[in-house]
């Protein structure tokens, strides 16, 4: 049964950091380009990073260049995300994803359940 879990949620103030984590399970992940998506309250979910399955390449959205780190640590089965200098627009829902397409052209993509972030005085 495939399983994303995120952890490491929380409410931070304005200028801290935390790490979320996202432990796959069920699938060989190692083939999978991760990404992390966040979804404020009436927002659509964006996609803020992605990392591709050899780790070779990392994009980030506009708004966390400079301030977010996208790894993964294939061994483990984990995709992180490093979030520094927090602004309270960084609020919301964060969901680790995962995704390939095969030869085929099929299709694979998986969410986790979410974890939220807070950051507010």
């Amino acid at each position: 049964q495939v399983h994303l879990v995120e952890s490491g949620g929380g409410l931070v103030q304005p200028g801290g950091s935390l790490r979320l984590s996202c432990s796959a399970s069920g699938f060989t992940s190692t083939s999978y380009t991760m990404s992390w998506y966040r979804q404020a309250p009436g927002k659509e979910r964006e996609l803020v990073a992605t990392i591709t399955s050899a780790g070779g390449s990392t994009n980030y959205t506009d708004s966390v260049k400079g301030r977010f780190t996208i790894s993964r640590d294939n061994a483990e089965n984990t995709v992180y995300l490093q979030m520094n200098s927090l602004k309270p627009e960084d609020t919301a829902v964060y969901y680790c994803n995962a995704y390939r397409a095969d030869y085929y052209g099929n299709r694979y993509r998986y969410w986790g359940q979410g974890t939220q972030v807070t950051v507010s005085s």
